[in-house]
């Protein structure tokens, strides 16, 4: 059963038509389902496949999207949503050499992902490689992600946008929720909020925040 374009309900798991048959990411299980391959999508590897076994209302990704997706180390979920966005571009921002090396591995198979290594604070570098984005996607393990998003979103101007929100990146002593009511406060200048989403019991101490720009 298709519950989002590109993406299934496989008995209890999700899976993405994979869009380059035979080829696996990370190990994932490919199954054949009427003539077609899926890629099983695991939510203890993906914030996103989390989100939508907890309940994700809205998804904004189709064929055709453009995405910005900051943070996207070696491609777990990057290629899931390169599966769904088959007929876009996946500009996959990424600081770590290391991950990069993997992520590189990945996008020379799902060539619409677009390996991108730079700083996500500082989208000055990354501009003129970008075109126009309809979606943004964060996963950073930083103390300012919010206001990372908050910045290249005034760049990039997505209709929409999504940031895994870490709890213990931000501050390892205060209560994870009050964390979550600050940031998501912060969000609220710039975005409409949508949903926020639990991640438990796949990522402890995480929400997903989804978003639509005000602008």
């Amino acid at each position: 059963m298709e519950i989002f374009p590109g993406v299934i309900r496989i008995k209890k798991e999700i899976a993405t038509l994979n869009s380059t048959p035979g080829f696996r990411v990370y190990d994932e299980k490919l199954i054949r389902k009427r003539g077609k391959e899926y890629r099983l999508w695991d939510p203890y590897r993906s914030k996103l496949a989390a989100a939508i076994l907890n309940g994700l209302r809205e998804f904004p990704l189709h064929k055709s999207g453009n995405v910005l997706y900051l943070g996207a180390s070696s491609g777990t979920t990057a290629s899931h949503i390169a599966d769904i966005c088959h007929k876009g571009l996946i500009y996959c921002v990424e600081f770590s050499p290391r991950m990069m090396r993997d992520l590189i591995h990945v996008a020379r198979i799902k060539k619409n992902m677009v390996p991108i290594l730079a700083d996500a604070r500082r989208p000055e570098e990354y501009i003129h490689s970008i075109g126009k984005v309809d979606f943004i996607y964060q996963d950073l393990a930083q103390p300012d992600q919010t206001e990372i998003l908050i910045t290249n979103s005034d760049i990039f101007v997505p209709k929409f946008a999504m940031i895994a929100i870490k709890a213990r990146s931000i501050d390892v002593v205060r209560k994870p929720r009050d964390i979550f009511k600050d940031e998501i406060d912060k969000l609220k200048n710039k975005f409409k909020i949508m949903q926020v989403i639990n991640l438990r019991p796949y990522d402890k101490d995480h929400v997903l925040v989804s978003l639509k720009n005000l602008l």
